[in-house]
Formats: structure tokens, sequence, C-alpha cells
């Protein structure tokens, strides 16, 4: 029974080594080199800006009225636990011309979840946003960034694509102070990339979304002094595509929705 033993552990161990594999990309230089499409690279004269961890009614509002008086607009990478909290927050997001993505149903690292588990979260998160907003998310990004093989498995099996981001504020920390915020995007951040930020405080500590809505008049002032657009990531990917056919980025949730979801 002994080599039988051994042979279990060494199956199980390399399982988990599968498992956990794909989170090698949470290393942002790594990743930004060896896979710059994952980490939203795109057309130089662009960048976009994504936002994680909402809706959230306390502090999103506040970033969608500081980009309406502007040209710009977001991509939301929305928690489906949130969007059940306010689905009319949800519907507003994409009335005002963002575009919404797939955080996952609950802010959990997925390392610690099973193939069936991850599934059924990212399933029923992407459904959730669909039903609620319209619109048939296409981005998804794992909770901490931390992708998983059974993440990569579901998305292909929901048609969502991966994306994390090139620069990031680190902006979790109510503590941080938003020059600390700033200094820490620009530092990775140039044209061509992919901005994250945080428009709530659900699995960070309260009130840090605040230091991200001060360093975003900063950000599109930077932009604009470079003469970089900033938009959506279907915008910032697909640019060519979307401005010859805006169904591109804008496909409705009954064409082809229900042949993915479920638990799994």
């Amino acid at each position: 029974m002994r080599p039988l033993m051994l042979g279990t552990a060494a199956v199980t161990a390399l399982g988990a080594a599968v498992h956990a594999l794909p989170a090698v990309t949470i290393q942002g230089a790594v990743r930004r080199r060896l896979w710059p499409r994952l980490s939203g690279a795109g057309p130089a004269a662009r960048i976009a800006l994504t936002f994680d961890d909402g809706p959230d009614r306390t502090s999103t509002p506040l970033f969608l009225r500081l980009l309406e008086q502007t040209p710009v607009r977001a991509t939301f990478f929305l928690l489906g636990a949130m969007l059940d909290r306010d689905p009319g927050l949800g519907r507003e997001l994409v009335a005002a011309g963002h575009e919404v993505a797939v955080h996952g149903w609950e802010h959990r690292n997925l390392l610690w979840r099973s193939p069936a588990a991850t599934y059924a979260d990212i399933a029923r998160a992407r459904d959730r946003i669909a039903t609620v907003t319209d619109e048939l998310p296409i981005w998804y990004r794992p909770p901490y960034g931390v992708l998983t093989m059974a993440a990569l498995l579901a998305c292909r099996r929901l048609d969502l694509t991966p994306r994390l981001w090139t620069a990031w504020g680190r902006d979790w920390e109510a503590s941080r102070p938003p020059e600390l915020i700033w200094q820490t995007i620009i530092k990775d951040l140039d044209g061509g990339g992919t901005v994250l930020l945080h428009d709530s405080d659900c699995a960070s500590t309260p009130g840090a979304w605040r230091g991200a809505l001060a360093v975003l008049p900063r950000l599109i002032d930077w932009a604009g002094e470079r003469h970089l657009a900033i938009g959506t990531l279907s915008a910032h990917t697909h640019a060519e595509v979307e401005r010859s056919d805006p169904m591109v980025r804008r496909r409705r949730y009954g064409r082809r929705a229900h042949g993915g979801g479920g638990s799994g």
C-alpha cells in the first residue's frame, strides 16, 4: 500500500501545482514582459481606465459624477454580490456609457476554491450582470488579480477574456495618501497601459476609495497633456474595430448568454 499512498500524494501535489500555476501572473513586472495582452497592453495612444469591487452606492456615484464632467468612460469590474444589493446602480453605469465586466460573485482568493466553485462564482456573476444591465460582459478580472487554471477554463466556457492591469495605485488602504497612490500609478503607466483603481471599499479598509477619487482628475489631466485617450478596455483593445462597428462592445444578453451560465 505504501507505493500507492506516495503515488496519490504525488498526484495531489501535481494537481495543486497546475491549479496554482497561472497565479504567477500576479507579478506585475513578469506579467507585463511575458503576457502583455493579459496585462491590458494596447495602442500606445490610449489608456484603459478600470475600477474594481463595485458597484457601491456610497462611493461609485461620486466616480460617475466626476467622469460625467469629462469625455472619459471606464470599465467597471463588478462583484455580483454588490450588484445584487443595488441593481439600479449597475444600470446607471451602463446608461452613463461605461462598460461592465466580471470580478466574480464574491471577493475571495481563487487559490482556495475548487474548480466547480470557481465556475459557479464566475458564471453567477456574469449572468447577473447581464440580466441587470442588459449588457453581456466580455472581460474577467479575478479578486486580488490571482488567476487559477480553473478560472481560465471557466472563462473559456463562458466566453470571457481575462484582463489584469499594467499600473495600479495600491489604493486599498485608507491611510495611503493620494500623492503616494499617484506615484505608484505613474511608476508603471505609459501609453498603451491599463490602470486599476477601486471605486468601493467592500474588500479594503473603510474609506479607501477616497484616495482613488482624489487622483482621478490628476490622471485625466496627465493623459490629456500627453494626448492619450482614456477609455474602456474594449475601446482600448478593439480601437480600430470599434470605430467601424460599435456593436462589438455592446452585445445584447439574449443572444448567447443562456448557453454558458449555471453552476457547472
